[in-house]
């Protein structure tokens, strides 16, 4: 069995684990949830009890839940291709430490943005929640930009899985005008090297829903029902 990635939309941050996927080239599924309806229900709960996406199920019917998690677990396949690094290096502790830098600080300095949004709040309590997040994207993309200048990836000549999972991440300043990315000049080179990434442009098909042109690993995508027969199967 082929590994099944878990993947949420719109927009889900699961985005950056499908361009990690691509980039490492080995066969995997991908199964579609919905958000906010499939991922609250019964059937995904038997996944992930905190219904969030992403999950990965392995080839063996282990489930991973968890983007660092998951991003580890492939990086650990990768390291071959300098998608990861060896356990116990300076730079798997670098690797580790920049993850963690976007999973905590970039992740939730959205949250306040998500959450005026999706609730519909305006007035005195929205321009308050933007406020905020505002303030922590700009802290965050200044400490970013400090740590890319003069670097082609976030951790120097080449690329890494934390380039999947910034794309993923950084992408959602496109729904919150409250950043110009153009006062992070690195940042937004960055950025726009990986969007012309195949990987990446892969992930956003696959998210629309459009025909994809994968790397050759992609074997096609499976209900969350044949996922969890799966599963059962391999119990």
């Amino acid at each position: 069995m082929e590994p099944i990635l878990f993947y949420g939309v719109p927009s889900g941050c699961s985005f950056g684990s499908i361009v990690a996927l691509e980039w490492l080239g080995e066969p995997y599924r991908l199964s579609r949830i919905e958000m906010p309806g499939d991922v609250a229900g019964e059937a995904y709960r038997r996944v992930n009890p905190v219904a969030e996406t992403p999950a990965l199920m392995t080839a063996d019917g282990r489930i991973v839940t968890e983007s660092m998690a998951i991003l580890n677990h492939l990086a650990a396949r990768g390291i071959g291709k300098r998608l990861g690094c060896p356990q116990g290096t300076a730079e798997f502790d670098r690797l580790n430490q920049v993850l963690a830098y976007l999973n905590t600080s970039l992740f939730s300095a959205f949250a306040p943005l998500w959450y005026a949004l999706e609730h519909d709040m305006a007035g005195v309590a929205k321009d308050a929640l933007r406020a905020y997040g505002a303030s922590s994207l700009a802290k965050v993309h200044a400490h970013l930009e400090a740590m890319i200048r003069g670097k082609d990836w976030l951790l120097g000549d080449e690329r890494s899985l934390a380039d999947a999972y910034l794309i993923g991440i950084a992408r959602w300043t496109n729904y919150h005008d409250v950043l110009d990315r153009r006062a992070y000049p690195a940042v937004q080179r960055l950025l726009d090297r990986l969007e012309n990434d195949p990987g990446v442009r892969f992930a956003h098909a696959i998210e629309r829903g459009e025909a994809a042109e994968t790397s050759g690993a992609f074997a096609g995508e499976i209900t969350l029902e044949e996922a969890l027969s799966l599963h059962r199967q391999a119990a």
